[in-house]
C-alpha cells in the first residue's frame, strides 16, 4: 500500500459509508449512459483531441499489447486501436456500466477481436509481472483509492524500457486562466450536469478531486519515486490539462 495522500481522501459523498474505490464505482454506474455526451459537451468536443496527443506519444514504441486503466466507455481504447494498430488492447475499470457502454462502442466500431473490455481495479491488477507494452490513463488517476498503490502495480505490469502515458486535468498557470477554469469547473460544469444528466454531485467531485490532485512537477516527482524514469509533463490547451510519461527501466 502507498502512502496515503490528501487527493485520496477525496470522495463523492463524505456521508457515505463506503469507501472511494465503491463510491466511485456507484457514481460512474450513475453517470455512464450521459458520460460520452457530457465529456463531449462541457469539453466543447477537445477532449478527444487530448486523448489523441497522448496515444501518439506511444506511437515511436509500436506497442502490442497496451492495458487502458479507469478504461471507462472504451474512447482511449479506440482511438489506440486506430492510431497504432496493435493486437491486443485490455481496458479495465470498476464501473459496469461504463463498460457496458463501452463494450457497445467496441462492437459497433468492429474492434472486438483487438479490445477486451473488463471489471477491475487499478490497485490489483489481475495480470502477471512485465506483461504490456504500454499502458495509459485517461481522467481515471485522480479516482484511485490510493494513487501511489495504483502506479506501482502499473509499473509492475508494464514490461521494462516500456512507457506509461497518463492524461488528467491540471490547474493551469496563468492566473487569469486559473480564475476562468475554476469559474467554468466549480460552478458552470455541475450546472451543466445537472441539467443534462439529473447528477450535479458527480461533477462536483471530479472538480474536488482535480483541485487537490499532485499535478505537473507534483506528479512527476510521484512517478520518479515510484521507480519510473524518463519522466515528463506536457500542459495542453493553456494548462487544464497534461500529458504524464514516464517508462519502466530496462530494455525492450
Amino acid at each position: 500500500m502507498g502512502k496515503s495522500l490528501p487527493h485520496d481522501h477525496i470522495l463523492p459523498h463524505n456521508e457515505s459509508p463506503l469507501g472511494k474505490k465503491e463510491q466511485v464505482a456507484e457514481m460512474f454506474n450513475c453517470i455512464a449512459a450521459r458520460y460520452d455526451f457530457m465529456n463531449r459537451f462541457l469539453s466543447a468536443g477537445i477532449d478527444r483531441g487530448w486523448r489523441k496527443k497522448a496515444i501518439k506519444k506511444l506511437k515511436k514504441d509500436d506497442p502490442k499489447q497496451i492495458l487502458d486503466v479507469a478504461c471507462g466507455t472504451g474512447d482511449m481504447a479506440l482511438i489506440a486501436c486506430k492510431l497504432l494498430n496493435p493486437e491486443k488492447i485490455i481496458g479495465i475499470d470498476i464501473s459496469e456500466q461504463m463498460l457496458l457502454v463501452g463494450k457497445e462502442k467496441v462492437e459497433k466500431e468492429g474492434f472486438n477481436s483487438i479490445v477486451d473490455l473488463h471489471k477491475g481495479d487499478s490497485e490489483t491488477i489481475n495480470y502477471s509481472n512485465n506483461t504490456f507494452d504500454a499502458i495509459t490513463v485517461a481522467f481515471g488517476v485522480r479516482n484511485f483509492e490510493n494513487l501511489e498503490s495504483g502506479l506501482r502495480e502499473i509499473h509492475r505490469v508494464l514490461k521494462p524500457g516500456s512507457q506509461l502515458v497518463v492524461l488528467e486535468f491540471s490547474r493551469p498557470k496563468n492566473s487569469v486562466i486559473r480564475k476562468l477554469y475554476s469559474l467554468y469547473m466549480g460552478v458552470v460544469a455541475p450546472e451543466m450536469a445537472k441539467w443534462f444528466s439529473n447528477n450535479k454531485k458527480a461533477y462536483q467531485y471530479l472538480n474536488d478531486s482535480a483541485k487537490v490532485f499532485p499535478d505537473r512537477e507534483h506528479f512527476v516527482d510521484i512517478l520518479n519515486s515510484i521507480g519510473f524514469c524518463d519522466t515528463e509533463c506536457k500542459p495542453l490547451s493553456l494548462g487544464i490539462c497534461c500529458i504524464y510519461c514516464g517508462r519502466k527501466p530496462g530494455s525492450r
